[in-house]
């Protein structure tokens, strides 16, 4: 068996916002070239465990070490989409400049050049790519605010990964996009995934057992499952009675009845 270098690693990791707990005791081990999901009910600590590999937040108690380092140390290796866009939907801003915002602070611009509207024909050559790559390029001289939710997600994904990055981490990138464009986005994904390490959160672990290697169940604690390994008693276990698994007719979908 080939063994793959730790991209990621936790080791007893706690967090509380306040005195209200959120993680507790959360180790994790993210192999280089994997391809991670992540599941958990709402307020289980999904969101919370983005942002600490991130380095946005620091943890109370434990460690944390992304690609040999402190995560702060590692975030220009980083790509984040998030759920939501970080900016109002009515900025006046096109497709390409968003895009370009992911150049900034990457240590791959010239020195000096901080601008957001000096931009080098590198970094314009490279927002062309990303566009390219996520089938987008389109798209470049439209207003943010004339994209449907499905080409809003592609272009996150474009600014994500016009920094070059070794990690991909997204948060429900397809929470809002119906599933026939879900199904593309994934694809995406996998097709990236030969080249980046990817974390992504869903609220859908039926759909997503179908692309990641493993299941990530957080709900405070965590533990992990191979995905041919989830099965009806261990979604009653993270989400709890009321919970019913809807089947999408993938290919090798392992989720394919209902459970209730």
């Amino acid at each position: 068996m080939l063994l793959r270098n730790t991209a990621i690693e936790l080791q007893s990791v706690s967090f509380a916002y306040r005195s209200f707990p959120v993680l507790e005791e959360v180790s994790l081990r993210v192999e280089d070239g994997e391809f991670l999901g992540i599941v958990g009910p709402n307020a289980g600590g999904k969101s919370t465990l983005l942002k600490l590999i991130l380095g946005l937040l620091h943890p109370h108690a434990g460690t944390i070490d992304v690609l040999g380092g402190r995560p702060a140390e590692a975030r220009q290796k980083l790509g984040y989409v998030p759920q939501h866009p970080s900016f109002p939907r009515d900025f006046p801003i096109t497709v390409e400049q968003s895009v370009l915002l992911g150049r900034l602070g990457t240590g791959r611009r010239r020195p000096g050049i901080l601008s957001p509207g000096r931009y080098t024909k590198s970094d314009r050559n490279a927002a062309f790519e990303a566009l390219t790559e996520v089938e987008a390029d389109g798209l470049a001289n439209r207003q943010i605010d004339s994209l449907s939710g499905g080409q809003l997600q592609r272009v996150l994904l474009a600014r994500a990964l016009v920094s070059e990055p070794a990690i991909l981490i997204l948060d429900e990138p397809t929470a809002n996009i119906d599933q026939r464009i879900e199904s593309d986005i994934f694809d995406l994904l996998k097709r990236l995934n030969v080249r980046m390490t990817i974390l992504v959160v869903s609220h859908d672990i039926a759909f997503i057992s179908s692309y990641v290697e493993r299941v990530a169940c957080i709900n405070r604690s965590l533990v992990c499952h191979p995905t041919d390994a989830i099965d009806g008693q261990v979604i009653q276990d993270l989400y709890g009675e009321e919970v019913r698994m809807v089947a999408h007719n993938h290919t090798h979908n392992p989720l394919t009845e209902e459970h209730q």
